[in-house]
C-alpha cells in the first residue's frame, strides 16, 4: 500500500509540474509567434504574396474560361461571367479585421 501511495504521489507531482512547464512553454511560443506576425517585413511579405495570388487567380480564371468555353453547364458559365465582371472591384480578401 505504501508503494502505491508513493507512486500516485509521484504521478500527481509529475503531472502538476509538467502541466505548469507546458503552459509556460505554450505562452512563450504564443508570444514569439505574435511578435513574428507583427514584424513589418513579415506583414509586407504576406501582403505581397496575397496580391500576387489575386493576380494569378484572375489570370487562371480567364484562361480556364477561354479554354473550357461552351463545354460547361449554363449555371457554371453564368458564375464565371459574374466573376469576370467582378474583377475590377476591391475586396477584403487577405485583410484582417483586428
Amino acid at each position: 500500500m505504501r508503494y502505491r501511495l508513493t507512486f500516485i504521489a509521484g504521478v500527481v507531482l509529475g503531472y502538476v509540474l509538467g502541466t505548469r512547464a507546458g503552459r509556460e512553454r505554450y505562452e512563450e511560443l504564443k508570444k514569439s509567434a505574435r511578435s513574428f506576425a507583427q514584424n513589418p517585413a513579415v506583414r509586407n511579405a504576406a501582403e505581397s504574396a496575397a496580391q500576387q495570388s489575386r493576380v494569378y487567380a484572375g489570370r487562371a480564371l480567364h484562361v480556364v474560361g477561354e479554354k473550357v468555353g461552351d463545354h460547361v453547364p449554363d449555371s457554371v458559365a453564368e458564375r464565371v461571367r459574374a466573376l469576370r465582371e467582378r474583377t475590377g472591384t476591391d475586396d477584403d480578401w487577405g485583410t484582417s479585421n483586428t
